[in-house]
C-alpha cells in the first residue's frame, strides 16, 4: 500500500500568507491574496491591502518589507513610498499592492483579476509584536 500526503504549499504560497498576515497584524484593511499564477506570468500571487492614511500605508511596507528580511532574508523592488498613496513591493513571485483605501476603491485593481482565486488567511499564531517601551522608574 503507498501511502501519500498531501500536497505540500509553495513556498511563495508560504510567503505570500506570511506577508497578508503582517498586514492584517498591523491592522491594514480588506487583505487578500489572489492567486494568479494561471492568469499572468507577472506573478504568482497578488497581495492587496489598504491604510486610512499615507502614514499607515507607509507603515504597513515597512512592516512587511522588515517582517520579509527577518524570516526569508529578502528585499523588494518598492514603488511608491514618497507618496505613500499606492506602494508596491515586488518580491518576483509576489506583488503587494498597499493603498490608501480612497486609492483602491478608485482603481479597483482586484476587480481586473476577479477569476483569480482568493486564498484564505489563516488566523496568524504568533503575531508580530509591538516594539518595547523602556520604562523607567
Amino acid at each position: 500500500m503507498i501511502h501519500t500526503s498531501p500536497p505540500q504549499p509553495s513556498f511563495s504560497r508560504e510567503q505570500a500568507i506570511f506577508i497578508a498576515q503582517a498586514a492584517q497584524d498591523k491592522k491594514a484593511e480588506d487583505v487578500m491574496i489572489l492567486e494568479v499564477d494561471e492568469l499572468t506570468s507577472l506573478a504568482d500571487y497578488f497581495i492587496f491591502a489598504s491604510g486610512e492614511s499615507e502614514r499607515q500605508v507607509r507603515g504597513l511596507a515597512a512592516i512587511i518589507e522588515k517582517s520579509m528580511n527577518t524570516k526569508y532574508h529578502i528585499h523588494p523592488v518598492m514603488e511608491g513610498k514618497d507618496t505613500a498613496t499606492w506602494i508596491l513591493l515586488d518580491y518576483g513571485d509576489i506583488i503587494v499592492h498597499i493603498f490608501r483605501t480612497d486609492i483602491r476603491q478608485y482603481y479597483a485593481l482586484e476587480k481586473l483579476w476577479a477569476d483569480a482565486p482568493q486564498i484564505p488567511i489563516p488566523e496568524h499564531e504568533h503575531p508580530i509584536a509591538p516594539p518595547r517601551q523602556i520604562v523607567s522608574g
